[in-house]
């Protein structure tokens, strides 16, 4: 019995080092490779990990598998490209806290620009030098957007179309200062209709519309990403079924897997083709 337990974990160890030594890794970046940045948190992590193809249990148990780097690896391998990613949580809890809304990307990157970190989070002027395409957006509680006061402050971190505007025109104007950085914008992540209001909701439809329709503008280095409209398709919420559940904005696992790929193929095409091959939500034209 003891001889078929030892034999039964000497298998299992063997498999679990043949998994590890098959995965896939991102190779370390050289001067010749395109450096790519995503800065996110929880939502973000979510479509990073994605689903890895197939399904092979073994390698994804034993194995932290992502979908968005082995896109690329495999990507890479096809088309003798040398594109990197990398991603961390911007900006971090502490010092500055969990919060990555329209004003803390003004606060950190335009208010308190300059070569030295606030914060301990770095500025543009840090980032670009290091990175070709530059990736960021919003988490859900972006949509808890209160009504305009008509008393604008772009300096307040009151959630409203009013600041939001006053907040992504100035960014706009900061991401042209680096023209040779490629900056990509997620359209807010949604929430699900048990987790706000019809008003709020609405809201944040008129203000990504805005961002999609208004502030993107044509031939600049700025290129949205719609994952707004992924999440809702052209309604107010995260739809349920796309949802960890009713009460939970978080996106689940089938949806992260799904959309993934899409994320990755608007990376590509913004790097190669300056976005005119893929629709803004990913899908190839």
């Amino acid at each position: 019995m003891c001889k078929q337990i030892l034999k039964y974990f000497g298998s299992l160890f063997t498999i679990i080092l043949m998994v590890q030594c098959s995965s896939p890794e991102m190779p370390a970046p050289d001067r010749d490779t395109t450096k790519i940045l995503f800065l996110h948190h929880s939502t973000g992590q979510l479509i990073w990990d994605g689903k890895p193809r197939g399904i092979d249990i073994v390698r994804n148990w034993f194995t932290k598998v992502h979908a968005v780097p082995e896109w690329f690896i495999d990507y890479n391998s096809k088309n003798g490209t040398k594109y990197y990613i990398e991603e961390r949580a911007f900006p971090t809890d502490k010092p500055y806290g969990w919060k990555n809304y329209p004003f803390d990307y003004y606060n950190i990157w335009v208010k308190n620009a300059g070569p030295e970190p606030y914060l301990e989070q770095p500025t543009l002027e840090m980032l670009t030098p290091d990175f070709n395409v530059i990736i960021f957006k919003h988490c859900f509680p972006v949509g808890q957007i209160e009504e305009d006061t008509g008393n604008a402050d772009i300096n307040s971190e009151v959630r409203s179309i009013e600041n939001y505007k006053l907040q992504y025109l100035a960014l706009r104007d900061k991401l042209h200062e680096f023209p040779n950085t490629k900056f990509i914008v997620w359209t807010g992540a949604a929430l699900v209709e048990n987790k706000t209001t019809p008003e709020k909701a609405k809201r944040t439809k008129l203000f990504f519309d805005w961002v999609v329709n208004e502030w993107d503008q044509d031939n600049d280095n700025i290129y949205i990403w719609d994952f707004y409209q992924l999440e809702t398709e052209g309604g107010y919420y995260l739809k349920n079924e796309y949802a960890r559940n009713k009460g939970n904005s978080h996106p689940n696992k089938s949806f992260s897997g799904s959309v993934s790929p899409l994320f990755c193929n608007r990376i590509v095409d913004v790097i190669e083709n300056e976005g005119t091959e893929t629709t803004l939500s990913g899908r190839i034209k």
